[in-house]
């Protein structure tokens, strides 16, 4: 069985500025910082960030699911501002899924303005409808409105030293 969930969040920030997060290592590293509570640690175990980079994910102790996993980013398109990680081992394959994978949209509404649409698509043996409950955006959506929080105090910043 297949299935998909989408969370989406309009942001005042431009989407380049947000793909500058998004595209890169960054954003994993700004999630692991500004929301330990979501993310306790990540670990690049190969590759600099491009298609082919591997990071394991691992979970704050006593959270309730995977515990940890690994990902390997398999598209990295700058143009359109799309990024996708695939579970390739670890906890999330261990409970049943088939595949897992997370994908990452920043699409430009105007010139200050833009949408993170932040997607689960998922596969599961039919015998396993409980994993439905499983697949979840909620810590994405956390992530998103983390981040533009963040790249908003940034540009403030950027602004008050020039």
């Amino acid at each position: 069985m297949k299935g998909s969930k989408s969370h989406e969040l309009e942001a005042d920030v431009p989407a380049a500025e947000l793909w500058k997060v998004y595209g890169t290592l960054r954003f994993v590293e700004l999630v692991h910082q500004l929301l330990p509570q979501v993310l306790h640690q990540v670990d690049v175990v190969r590759g600099d960030g491009g298609v082919g980079t591997v990071i394991q994910v691992t979970f704050p102790p006593g959270n309730p699911g995977p515990q940890s996993y690994q990902e390997e980013f398999v598209k990295i398109d700058n143009e359109n501002r799309v990024k996708e990680a695939a579970a390739i081992e670890g906890d999330i394959l261990n409970l049943g899924f088939t595949t897992y994978v997370t994908r990452f949209e920043i699409i430009e509404k105007g010139p200050g303005s833009s949408v993170i649409r932040s997607t689960v698509e998922y596969g599961f043996d039919d015998g396993r409808p409980e994993l439905e409950g499983a697949a979840s955006t909620a810590p994405l959506a956390a992530a998103a409105e983390t981040i533009v929080k963040h790249v908003k105090e940034q540009a403030k910043t950027a602004e008050a030293s020039s």
